[in-house]
């Protein structure tokens, strides 16, 4: 079962980890220096928040996939859309190794979808890339939202 994720960056992590335990009636289940992480059973998701990396706000959201099978469905999807996708199949970030790939939607927000394999002992320096968005690109956005090859080649 896929499990939906957000990433936020906060100014103050010990401040918003105690805010957000109180949210979700739970304390996180990765606790760092840099970041916190609640992997949440009701609602199903995947919900960090992180110090650094600019203005605080949503960074990222995406898709935890469970297997390797399901990261690959859904990065063939996001192929379909049209969209540049940039992969990071052997990714260490979140102080986990993981299989990532980057999108970013028509309206410029970053999703990221992956697979964990294992924990790591360090943040790690994988952070979202810059990557081309649909807009900007040359291509036309209403296009690239449907099932064709022949519209989205300004990627």
């Amino acid at each position: 079962m896929k499990r939906f994720h957000v990433n936020v960056t906060v100014h103050d992590l010990a401040l918003s980890t105690r805010f957000y335990s109180l949210i979700f009636g739970s304390e996180p289940t990765v606790l760092k220096d840099d970041y916190a992480k609640w992997m949440l059973d009701d609602p199903h998701i995947n919900f960090s928040i992180a110090t650094g990396g600019g203005s605080t706000g949503i960074n990222h959201v995406g898709i935890q996939a469970d297997s390797m099978e399901e990261l690959e469905e859904i990065q063939d999807r996001l192929k379909r859309a049209g969209t540049a996708v940039f992969e990071q199949p052997h990714a260490e970030c979140c102080y986990a190794r993981s299989s990532k790939s980057w999108v970013r939607d028509p309206s410029d927000l970053s999703w990221e979808t992956f697979v964990t394999f294992g924990e790591n002992t360090v943040y790690g320096e994988d952070r979202a890339p810059e990557i081309t968005s649909v807009q900007g690109s040359g291509a036309d956005p209403a296009c690239c939202n449907q099932d064709r090859d022949d519209c989205c080649s300004a990627l």
